[in-house]
Formats: structure tokens, sequence, C-alpha cells
């Protein structure tokens, strides 16, 4: 909530944030369809005002972790970005990468 998690946050194995959900999708799945997904599970993406942010973490040709932003969209309301019908293997998701999903509002912009 607030923010991406760093790089930092997965260099080691077993020691991820605990934060997370494991969901289990198709490369075919949009950013918006994750975005519904995401709102079943946590209360912080179902505000009015929420924005969701998309990263991939996945490790560099040196084994270092890399934390690439690829889309944004919103929660809820007639806003709706081209984010939004992107999906996962059109952004390049390999199987094994980690999706990061940073959920904003005005009200939890100082929450992490």
């Amino acid at each position: 909530i607030g923010g991406h998690h760093s790089k930092e946050d997965f260099a080691v194995r077993g020691k991820e944030p605990k934060d997370e959900v494991q969901i289990y999708t198709w490369k075919d799945a949009t950013l918006r369809e994750l975005t519904d997904l995401v709102k079943e599970v946590a209360p912080a993406a179902r505000r009015r005002d929420a924005r969701l942010s998309f990263a991939f973490v996945y490790p560099d040709k040196n084994g270092r972790f890399v934390v690439r932003e690829v889309g944004k969209t919103f929660s809820y309301g007639n806003v709706r970005r081209l984010d939004d019908s992107k999906t996962l293997g059109e952004l390049s998701f390999e199987i094994g990468d980690y999706l990061d999903v940073a959920i904003m509002s005005s009200e939890l912009s100082s929450v992490r």
C-alpha cells in the first residue's frame, strides 16, 4: 500500500514480502482482470479513489532483481486507462516472475 516493494525486498529467496497474495492466472489475463482479483482480497483496493500500479519483479542476467513498472489502473469509475486491456503476455511477463501491485489513494498516501 502506497508504493512498490524495492528490489532488495526480493533479494533473498524465502524472505519475499509477507503481504503477498498468490494468484493463478494465464498470460492472456488483462490488468483490468487482475485489478478485479486484487479488489476481492485487498480492502484498500476497493476504495473509490484507489489506483493500482503493476510491476514485474525478475532477476537480471547477473541474478540481481529488477522492478519494472508495466501499467496502472483505477479501481472504480468511468476513468479507464489504456493499460486496462494490456495482457501479461503483451507486457512480457515470464513464468516465475513476481507481480508487485502497489495500491495508492489520497487517503493511503502516508501508509506503506
